[in-house]
């Protein structure tokens, strides 16, 4: 009888031990999808699998992998945190090859939810019908996009490699570009996604012939759609970059005198004894913008190579909310993860403030992007200004944009 009374009284440790097991996502190979309102799914794939006794993930775009290790396990159901942009998937596993849930994006005033499936074992993007292919777009691209709900037209620069079926590349503009994409090109159709926990993307269009694609959609988010593109070949596709003098306001005094807290609640001001007399790199930058994590994984080798020549650097993080206590840890984890030695300020404004640049940056007309780059030489003035940044999922254009900073930089050492 006691035997009998201890076994049910472990009952509850057995269970919860089991659930605990239960809840832990198989290796392998993933296809996920969020399913939109529109009924539009945005597929990525994911690995999970085992390290150093971890379980972790890999969310995989083109050649990119973004490791993911925080996840907790309640009963049957798992948190997986994404490392950045404060997003999360909340999802319940039905069996070894199943898990159903949503991701959640969490803005300063609100949650952004979307259904969420995948399938273990589905090391595809998408299905190829059509093995047969219209044409191959490898190369540079003009393409016209346009909002059919503002009629707002914007031009964008497309950068694909194409390998039989297999495609990918990105869109640049203005402000940066769309990371890393990966579809496929099914006979006359193309299609591309890319999520990297901040943003989900897919475009879709009809592939006319060597030199002209057409139909297209652009999808981000939960939708609704409102964008639709062309595209034209031109071997000789450019974005315009505004000039210093558009950027620049001239009516103030054009030497930076500004102060902020760091991440550490610490006051840093731009006259401070370790940047008088410097190059000064300013990242103006936010902790949920992904094209600045691609920014500063460049900048950090610049800075280790030039800091002893005279050259200092800083971020300005503006973040969704003007609230330092819940700014500060989403600046520190960026940091962290990236592996940034330089000092972040944060600016007491939202990134959504209309005057966010009036208030903080004056000597600029407007921060139209992030990141946006300003190059500060040994006088304290503004020598430079780039707005965005091109990052390695555009292949030829990452490597122009890095030898650019270089020229500048140099520049400014040489001087």
């Amino acid at each position: 009888m006691k035997k009998i009374v201890l076994f049910i009284a472990m009952m509850p440790g057995i269970y919860s031990c089991y659930a605990q097991r239960a809840a832990v996502i198989a290796n392998g190979v993933w296809r996920g999808v969020l399913q939109r309102n529109d009924g539009v799914g945005i597929v990525f794939n994911f690995k999970v699998t085992d390290t150093a006794g971890r379980k972790l993930v890999y969310i995989m775009n083109a050649g990119n992998r973004l490791a993911v290790d925080n996840m907790d396990q309640k009963g049957d159901s798992v948190i997986i945190r994404l490392p950045f942009f404060d997003s999360e998937f909340r999802v319940r596993r039905a069996g070894d090859n199943e898990l159903t849930g949503r991701w959640v994006k969490h803005l300063a005033d609100r949650d952004v939810v979307i259904p969420f499936t995948a399938r273990r074992n589905e090391n595809y993007r998408f299905i190829i019908t059509h093995k047969a292919i219209t044409a191959n777009i490898s190369g540079r691209w003009s393409a016209a996009f346009r909002d059919t709900v503002t009629g707002k037209t914007s031009s964008l620069v497309g950068v694909f490699e194409q390998n039989g079926n297999h495609l990918t590349g990105s869109f640049l503009t203005r402000s940066g570009d769309y990371r890393f994409l990966e579809g496929v090109v099914d006979g006359d159709s193309l299609k591309i996604s890319g999520f990297d926990g901040g943003y989900a993307q897919y475009f879709s269009a009809k592939i006319d012939n060597n030199n002209t694609i057409s139909g297209g959609h652009f999808f981000s988010g939960s939708g609704p759609a409102t964008q639709v593109w062309t595209a034209s070949r031109n071997d000789n596709a450019q974005l315009e970059e505004a000039s210093l003098r558009e950027l620049l306001n001239t009516d103030i005094s054009p030497k930076l005198n500004f102060a902020f807290k760091d991440a550490d609640g610490n006051m840093v001001a731009f006259t401070d004894e370790r940047f008088r007399n410097k190059i000064v790199i300013i990242q103006i930058m936010g902790s949920w913008c992904p094209n600045c994590m691609d920014e500063t994984g460049f900048i950090n080798k610049l800075y280790s190579e030039y800091k002893h020549k005279g050259v200092e650097m800083m971020g300005l993080s503006y973040e969704r909310t003007a609230d330092f206590s819940r700014s500060a840890p989403a600046v520190k984890n960026f940091m962290k993860r990236l592996g940034i030695t330089y000092p972040v300020l944060i600016p007491p404004v939202a990134v959504s403030d209309p005057q966010r640049t009036e208030k903080t940056i004056p000597q600029l007309k407007k921060i139209t992007a992030f990141p946006t780059t300003v190059f500060v030489g040994r006088d304290g003035t503004i020598k430079e200004v780039h707005a965005g940044f091109n990052g390695p999922g555009t292949g030829e254009d990452y490597e122009k944009q890095k030898e650019d900073f270089y020229r500048i930089v140099n520049h400014l050492v040489e001087e």
